[in-house]
């Protein structure tokens, strides 16, 4: 028996979705043994009916195993790896020893993480890092001028998407396009082609738009009632969910946060893409 208007246990509300979660993970199960079980299939058949010499396969680290080489970005990343390890493990080094050690937080954090990962972006896309710096440049001034407009989702979107498209038509651009004065720059290209990695930049870039725009409108979360439901924000702490839903000061939009938001090394490549909120949110503060 409850009270009306008093607060509803987490433990009650999570017992009611019980049923349609462990309905949810069975399904879920089922299709991954089907799938997986058909692949599983087909790849014995094909590697049983094919009798001639494999193509791509180089000798491996490990005797008597061969490794496939014949995907170009797979061949590039095993190729830096090592590098890749060195120069990650450097930045958590230094990025976390100049934050304890200086005692940075706010502003002098994000500057530092920054510097950093331009670092980074430099070596894996070198003269190319310009693209990435431009694109997100006129994002983030096109989200400043339309959060406050209707469509201005719409507009986020259509951007990014007209980016991405324009990315894979001109295969990342050559610096000759914009003047043969630049063209030689196109032999300082990088070890990875950036607009690939950029893939997960734009999903960045659409996140910051569109976080600050609902910051901007009334906000659609409401912490009170997502309390009652969530075990970690009814114990005090803070959940992801919450983190990435409720909407930040308007102050917190600022070209360094977003620009270390893009560009954060340890993210950079293979994500988790989390949510402009959540990682502003969990920023050291000044």
């Amino acid at each position: 028996m409850t009270v009306p208007g008093s607060p509803v246990s987490p433990g009650a509300s999570k017992m009611s979705s019980v049923p349609w979660k462990r309905l949810e993970l069975a399904a879920l199960c089922a299709y991954a043994v089907v799938f997986y079980s058909a692949m599983v299939q087909r790849s014995l058949r094909l590697a049983r009916d094919y009798s001639g010499k494999l193509y791509g396969l180089r000798a491996g680290s490990i005797p008597g195993r061969l490794n496939d080489s014949s995907d170009a970005q797979w061949r590039n990343f095993r190729g830096n790896l090592p590098i890749l390890t060195v120069v990650m493990a450097a930045f958590l080094i230094v990025a976390n020893g100049l934050r304890y050690g200086c005692s940075l937080k706010g502003r002098g954090a994000s500057l530092v993480w920054l510097i950093l990962s331009l670092i980074y972006l430099c070596y894996l896309h070198g003269a190319c890092v310009g693209f990435i710096l431009v694109i997100a440049g006129v994002n983030y001034a096109i989200v400043k001028l339309f959060a406050r407009y209707k469509y201005c989702t719409g507009i986020i979107w259509s951007f990014n998407l007209a980016m991405l498209t324009l990315n894979r038509v001109y295969e990342g651009y050559s610096f000759s396009l914009f003047g043969q004065q630049l063209a030689f720059l196109d032999n300082y290209r990088g070890t990875f082609r950036w607009h690939i990695c950029f893939n997960f930049v734009v999903l960045r870039m659409i996140s910051f738009g569109c976080d600050y725009c609902w910051t901007l409108s009334s906000s659609h979360f409401d912490h009170k009632k997502h309390m009652q439901k969530c075990e970690v924000c009814y114990s005090g702490k803070t959940c992801y969910f919450a983190l990435q839903e409720k909407g930040l000061s308007v102050d917190k939009y600022t070209f360094l946060t977003y620009l270390c938001y893009l560009t954060y090394a340890p993210l950079y490549i293979a994500g988790p893409v989390v949510s402009y909120n959540a990682f502003a949110a969990q920023r050291p503060c000044s």
